[in-house]
């Protein structure tokens, strides 16, 4: 290597005259260098303790005590769970968000973030053992084959029975559920005859927007549950028809709604905020600061708007709600947001399986990361929800001052980075609707079981209400209804005599609600739980002013 770099003029006349030998001998030279090369490498690998000297697949020390555990533990473990035990370990160390996922999980996680799944469109739910379907999506394939509210399911393909047997849901999920375009057979038990139908399954939509309607004439409500592939999509399509219904003013609702794709919340921020402001942006260690900003006239840049939060609203939702308030663009009303200011990307492993890592952090406009802290670990994070309902937060509003950074929006107001968004309004949780009775009806699923039935008993009545304002009028609970759930609760061992006349109330009137979703699934639930929801009663209160 050293005579390469020699400017000796004889040597380079010597080393011309001599090419063509060099020609001849140069590729037998390398050949020898190459052998004698490789059997020091196995000399040096022999004498090196381990036998991993030069091997290109290292394994590392996780690697080896999983080999170990594998190949010499007293007891018999499954390879798969040590391998995910070791991963989720490992990742709750770094944040409480970063998560790895089996790849026997992850066509259902991916699905959820598609916003779709395939199987047959139905919703069902278990009455004394029997599988009773409780709704029918329209236009899918169940309701192309002929399925109807009240069926009871026997069998699926012959020979699985599923009528009286101890099975959970995601039991019956597995079977109905599986390839778009493959068929299906049930067996179904309706008033007393069998009858058999084969459904071909298909995609089945899940909507991301719970509820759009007119709250009054000029007032839009809009709910959003999740950002998913579709989330965007489905939101202009239903501010297309409020608007095309009058509306003026928006509430925008994104309370227990934890997230997704950031991409979709920002696309929806857009459509609020004017010509190129700053939407969010990321940065972390390994990833460089990446800025979000608005890049088309918006479909509601400029009409009266607030947006409901709680604890339960996390992630992309604030994201969107962050750049909301630091803009000055919206009210914030409700309860202080659950904290998460992390970005997660996805990663495909070579097993099949995939791991969510947390490659950066997210900042409002202004600046904020709200992400609260996890610095006792993922168990205490966890359970920070629950120390808000203890140490009375959510009944009076923050018990101490924001402790972090101040910030000051255009129009003067001051907000706080970390832990959350706290929201302009404070609408304190309502303690004093959940009595010991009506949790166990709700752990119980018994109103809506009752309901169910009841619908069914009745379905010409209901059939004849075709909005839920009507049904608000025309079904009122009463006594035959308290007698009614009254009898059907002590089949659960849910005793409800002698319950004080607010609590009696309070059934009677989520009897009412349950109706609207069993009518109209979450649209009818909605709008008929926001006739009696206090969040929204100060979210039409204010915009009045």
């Amino acid at each position: 290597m050293d005579i390469c770099g020699c400017s000796n003029s004889g040597f380079n006349e010597v080393l011309f005259m001599g090419s063509k030998k060099l020609q001849v001998w140069l590729p037998l030279l390398f050949a020898i260098v190459m052998v004698i090369g490789m059997m020091i490498g196995y000399q040096l690998k022999g004498k090196t303790s381990g036998n991993r000297f030069f091997s290109l697949n290292r394994a590392s020390s996780l690697q080896e005590l999983v080999e170990l555990i594998k190949t010499r533990y007293v007891d018999k473990v499954p390879a798969d769970s040590i391998s995910e035990l070791a991963a989720a370990e490992l990742l709750a160390h770094l944040d409480p968000h970063s998560v790895y996922i089996p790849a026997d999980k992850l066509k259902e996680v991916n699905e959820e973030m598609m916003g779709n799944f395939q199987g047959i469109g139905v919703e069902f739910q278990f009455l004394d053992d029997t599988v009773n379907v409780t709704h029918v999506i329209d236009d899918g394939p169940s309701a192309k084959a002929g399925i109807m509210v009240g069926d009871k399911l026997l069998k699926v393909n012959d020979s699985i029975t599923v009528a009286g047997k101890k099975l959970k849901p995601e039991d019956i999920r597995k079977l109905l559920r599986g390839v778009m375009n493959t068929e299906v057979k049930v067996q179904l038990l309706r008033g007393g005859t069998k009858k058999e139908f084969v459904i071909t399954r298909g995609v089945i939509p899940v909507s991301p927007i719970d509820a759009a309607y007119m709250i009054d004439h000029e007032t839009g409500y809009l709910r959003i549950n999740k950002f998913v592939e579709r989330t965007y999509e489905a939101f202009m399509q239903n501010m297309e028809k409020l608007q095309r219904s009058g509306m003026k003013k928006l509430i925008l609702d994104l309370r227990g709604n934890g997230g997704g794709l950031m991409k979709e919340a920002t696309d929806i921020a857009d459509e609020f905020l004017s010509n190129d402001k700053l939407i969010v942006y990321t940065e972390g260690e390994h990833a460089p600061r990446y800025e979000y900003r608005c890049k088309r006239d918006g479909i509601f840049e400029d009409g009266k708007m607030e947006v409901l939060i709680d604890e339960g609203t996390a992630s992309a939702s604030e994201v969107l709600t962050g750049a909301l308030q630091d803009w000055d663009r919206a009210t914030i009303i409700g309860r202080r947001s659950f904290g998460k200011g992390l970005v997660q990307q996805p990663f495909q492993l070579s097993d099949g399986s995939a791991v969510r890592l947390t490659i950066a952090r997210y900042y409002s406009p202004l600046g904020r990361n709200i992400q609260k802290s996890y610095s006792k670990g993922k168990e205490q994070y966890e359970e920070e929800l629950s120390e808000r309902f203890h140490n009375g937060e959510v009944v009076k509003g923050d018990t101490s001052k924001p402790t972090g950074k101040q910030f000051k929006t255009p129009g003067g107001k001051i907000v706080y980075g970390g832990g959350g968004i706290t929201p302009d309004v404070f609408v304190p949780f309502d303690t004093t609707r959940m009595s010991a009775s009506m949790m166990k009806l709700y752990y119980k699923a018994t109103i809506s079981s009752f309901v169910y039935k009841y619908y069914v008993e009745n379905k010409t009545f209901f059939s004849n209400i075709h909005s839920p304002e009507e049904l608000s009028v025309k079904f009122v609970p009463g006594e035959k209804e308290w007698e009614g759930i009254v009898a059907y609760a002590k089949k659960d061992t849910i005793m409800l005599n002698g319950t004080d006349a607010k609590t009696k109330s309070e059934v009677l009137k989520r009897i009412q609600i349950m109706m609207g979703r069993q009518i109209w699934r979450n649209e009818g639930y909605f709008e008929m739980s926001n006739m009696h929801d206090v969040t929204v009663e100060k979210a039409v209160e204010k915009m009045k002013l």
